[in-house]
C-alpha cells in the first residue's frame, strides 16, 4: 500500500469518527447549547492530534516512484575492502591500507598490566654475614660461585671460608670474576693478564669508575687504592693447610706451627683403606670443594667425639696450626697418603708415633678458624688434596 492510499484511509476513518460523535452530541440531553459547543470543540482538537500521530508514526517513502524497491533485488556492489574473485575463480584478497587516524600512533599493548624487566647489577654492594651463614650459602644468594666471594673479600677471609663470622660486611660482586685494588706503579696489561681476562672487559665494565672512550692502556691514570671488577677474572687461592709433609721430611712444616716434628721417623705402613675418622658421617659446615678454598669434609659431631686413624702410619705433626686450623694431626701412611684431622678438641698421639687403623688420636672439637664442633678431615695423595668422598669406607 502507497503512503497516498495510507493517508486517504486515515481521513476517512477520522470523518466517521467525527461524525458518530456530532450525531451523539445532537442526541443527547446536554440541553445548554454552550456545553456543547465547548465538547464539540475538545472533540475536533482530539480528532487533529490523532491525525498529526498517525502520519508522523508512518515511515514516509523518500521514493514514491517505487524506485528503491527495484533497488532492493539487486546485488550489493562490490567495495575496495571486498573480495573479488579472477577469472579462474581464485580469491584475491585486497591490500591493506592503515587508518590515517591510527598511522604513527600508539598501539595498545595485549597485556594490561605490565612491569619492568629486571635490569643486572652492575656494582658491588654489600652483604652483612647472618648466623649460619657459608660462604656456599651467600653465593647461592647471589648466583655467584662460592670463590667470587672469597675473591672479592680477601681482607676479610684472606680466603678461608672458616673465617666467615656473624655481622661481617661482605662485598658481593655483580659478576663471578674477582675484585682488584689498584697499586701505584702497576701495568693495566699485566693486571688482567695475571686474572686471564682481556684488558678491555676490564675497562668496558660500567660498574668501573674507567672511562671508555678516553682511556690509555699504557697509561691508565687510576687513582691507587681504586677498586676494579674484573669481569670472568681468577687467581690461585691461597692454601693455609700445611705443606705435605712426609715421614721423611717433617721438618718442611716448621713454620706452619708449633705441632711440626724435627726428625725422621719410620713406622707403620697404611693398607690403602680409609675408615671413617669419627662417628658421625654428615656434613656439619663446608663440604669438598676446591674451589672455595676447602679442600676437604667438614664431618659433624660433638665436642669430645673420638677421632680415629683413618688407616696405619706415621704421626708427622701434632699440635697447634698458626693458619687457622687449630689443634691438628697429621698421619703419613707411607704409600702415597697423608690424612689431616683438624680443630681437634685435643690431640692424644705425638711426633713420631706409629698408629693403627681406628686407634684413637684425639678428640672432635672448634678450635681455630671454626664456628662449630667438627671435624675437618683432608686426604692428600702425592700432594694433591683429593675428595674424600671417593675413598672413606
Amino acid at each position: 500500500m502507497s503512503n497516498q492510499e495510507h493517508n486517504t484511509e486515515n481521513t476517512g476513518f477520522v470523518q466517521g469518527l467525527f461524525g458518530q460523535v456530532k450525531g451523539s452530541l445532537e442526541q443527547s440531553e446536554l440541553g445548554d447549547p454552550l456545553l456543547k459547543a465547548v465538547t464539540l470543540i475538545g472533540v475536533v482538537v482530539l480528532v487533529g492530534l490523532v491525525i498529526f500521530g498517525v502520519n508522523n508514526l508512518y515511515v514516509l517513502d523518500p521514493d514514491p516512484g517505487g524506485e528503491s524497491a527495484a533497488l532492493a533485488g539487486l546485488e550489493p556492489t562490490p567495495t575496495a575492502v571486498e573480495l573479488s574473485l579472477e577469472t579462474d575463480g581464485a580469491v584475491v584478497l585486497p591490500d591493506f591500507q592503515a587508518s590515517p587516524s591510527h598511522a604513527g600512533g600508539l598501539k595498545r599493548a595485549a597485556m594490561l598490566h605490565t612491569s619492568i624487566p629486571t635490569r643486572p647489577r652492575v656494582d658491588v654492594m654489600t652483604y652483612t654475614v647472618e648466623a649460619g651463614d657459608s660462604v656456599f650459602q651467600i653465593a647461592e644468594k647471589f648466583s655467584l660461585k662460592p670463590e667470587t666471594i672469597l675473591w672479592g673479600n680477601f681482607d676479610t677471609l684472606a680466603d678461608n671460608p672458616h673465617r666467615l663470622r656473624p655481622g661481617q660486611e661482605l662485598n658481593v660482586l655483580p659478576v663471578n670474576g674477582t675484585y682488584h685494588e689498584w697499586r701505584k706503579g702497576e701495568s693495566f696489561t699485566r693486571v688482567a693478564e695475571y686474572y686471564g681476562v682481556d684488558p678491555m672487559a676490564i675497562v668496558e665494565w660500567p660498574g668501573n669508575p674507567l672511562d671508555i672512550y678516553n682511556f690509555d692502556v699504557e697509561d691508565p691514570q687510576i687513582e691507587p687504592g681504586t677498586m676494579l671488577i674484573v669481569p670472568g677474572g681468577a687467581r690461585e687461592l691461597v692454601d693455609y693447610g700445611p705443606p705435605a709433609i712426609t715421614r721423611d721430611n717433617p721438618a718442611i712444616a716448621a713454620t706452619y706451627g708449633p705441632g711440626h716434628c724435627g726428625t725422621i721417623y719410620q713406622g707403620a705402613v697404611g693398607v690403602g683403606v680409609f675408615l671413617w675418622p669419627t662417628t658421625e658421617r654428615w656434613i656439619s659446615g663446608y663440604d669438598y670443594n676446591p674451589g672455595a678454598n676447602h679442600p676437604a669434609i667438614d664431618i659433624a659431631g660433638s665436642i669430645g667425639n673420638p677421632v680415629w686413624a683413618a688407616d696405619n702410619g706415621v704421626v708427622v705433626y701434632a699440635g697447634w696450626s698458626n693458619y687457622g686450623y687449630g689443634n691438628l694431626i697429621v698421619v703419613d701412611h707411607g704409600n702415597g697418603w697423608q690424612t689431616l684431622y683438624a680443630h681437634l678438641n685435643s690431640i692424644a698421639v705425638g711426633c713420631g708415633q706409629s698408629v693403627n687403623q681406628g686407634q684413637a688420636i684425639g678428640a672432635l672439637g672448634s678450635t681455630g678458624n671454626s664456628s662449630g664442633a667438627h671435624l675437618h678431615f683432608e686426604m692428600i695423595y702425592s700432594g694433591s688434596k683429593v675428595n674424600p668422598w671417593n675413598f672413606l669406607q
